[in-house]
């Protein structure tokens, strides 16, 4: 634990190292990436986050996803261990949820088999394709119950590093799409 802890204030640290601007650019460049890969554009289903202010921008890449025709859905913290989906149809639904993460009041949506692909945030990312999270543990419980949908991570280039600790309940994600305009997919 105290190992992940010293990555994600490395992590944090790295970040002050960037302007605004400079994030915001890297943030459209990767979003372009994922909306032309082969995945996404065949999905009908995507689970998809709105970031916080230190991750990957997904807010203009949503309403992109609408206009494609797909199905959006964005996580909602519904207690201090579980998340649920709501559908997610356009800024107007949006509103402030757990931990100030901006959340649709969408319909609930249970209908985890049909998920394509789910894009996820992180703190780190490393070469094998684990996944550093915050450390409450909400994305490793829910992606557990979305075995069949392809896990995409997303990061800056300063997010994805050699190797990072794992536990046995961390899921590994099927790829992840880097700021080094590089992407790591597994064996």
């Amino acid at each position: 634990m105290e190992e992940k802890s010293c990555i994600r204030k490395e992590i944090r640290r790295r970040k002050r190292l960037f302007a605004t601007d400079e994030l915001a650019a890297q943030s459209r460049q990767l979003m372009e990436r994922l909306l032309v890969h082969p995945r996404i554009l065949s999905a009908r289903v995507v689970l998809m986050y709105h970031a916080l202010p230190d991750e990957v921008d997904t807010a203009d890449a949503l309403e992109t996803l609408i206009g494609m025709g797909k199905k959006v859905l964005l996580p909602t913290v519904v207690s201090d261990e579980d998340m649920e989906l709501c559908e997610y149809e356009g800024r107007e639904q949006l509103h402030e949820g757990a931990f100030h993460i901006m959340e649709s009041g969408g319909n609930s949506f249970k209908d985890y088999d049909s998920i394509d692909v789910a894009v996820v945030p992180g703190m780190a990312f490393d070469m094998k394709n684990n996944r550093l999270g915050r450390g409450k543990g909400y994305y490793d419980r829910f992606l557990a119950k979305i075995p069949s949908a392809y896990k995409l991570g997303v990061c800056f280039g300063f997010q994805f590093l050699e190797s990072l600790p794992t536990g046995a309940f961390d899921i590994v994600m099927d790829e992840v799409l880097t700021g080094n305009d590089t992407s790591i997919r597994s064996l």
